[in-house]
């Protein structure tokens, strides 16, 4: 029994601790490059933390105004201070099957989008051929020709999310067939 509780102590340490290297086991050596290359771009004062003005300073370059309660929502999704190894604990927690939730896919197009509910289409392809699993140029093409770009280059963040979940997220418009 002893045995026992020792071993669920140090599973207990595992977890507080950030995992330990059982969390590089989840992602390959390029993904696990990725996400590195990644958060260096994101750690803007190189301190090994991502903090509030790291996360501001991210959301300016890609030109969307954060406020601070959302910035503060962000950072309170983690349980201790974001570093590399807690970023990809973050990671391999949402990483639990092929799809991900659709608020999840929703808040992650809407952060895209600018007060009118729209992303500019240039800046959409760039992260794309980016960031993540980066898209070559036809891969983004091909994703930005399925989607409904207006004149002025945009794209309605609400036909995205429609388009991709089941529901259309929590802000999608309700239907307006009642019959």
């Amino acid at each position: 029994m002893s045995r026992k509780s020792g071993s669920r102590s140090s599973s207990k340490r595992s977890k507080k601790s950030g995992g330990g290297s059982n969390v590089f086991d989840m992602f390959t050596q390029r993904q696990v490059a990725e996400f590195k290359e990644g958060f260096q771009l994101m750690d803007r004062d190189k301190d090994g933390i991502i903090g509030k003005t790291d996360l501001r300073a991210t959301f300016d370059e890609i030109g969307r105004i954060a406020t601070d309660q959302e910035l503060d929502e962000m950072l309170a999704d983690a349980p201790a201070p974001i570093n590399f190894t807690m970023l990809l604990n973050m990671f391999a927690e949402r990483q639990t099957g092929e799809s991900d939730d659709d608020d999840v896919v929703a808040k992650a197009f809407l952060a895209f989008s600018d007060a009118e509910g729209l992303i500019d289409c240039d800046v959409f392809r760039h992260a794309l051929m980016t960031w993540g699993d980066k898209y070559s140029a036809q891969e983004a093409d091909d994703a930005l020709d399925s989607m409904d770009v207006d004149d002025n280059g945009k794209i309605e963040v609400q036909s995205i999310i429609q388009m991709l979940t089941a529901g259309g997220g929590d802000d999608a418009p309700a239907a307006e067939d009642t019959a």
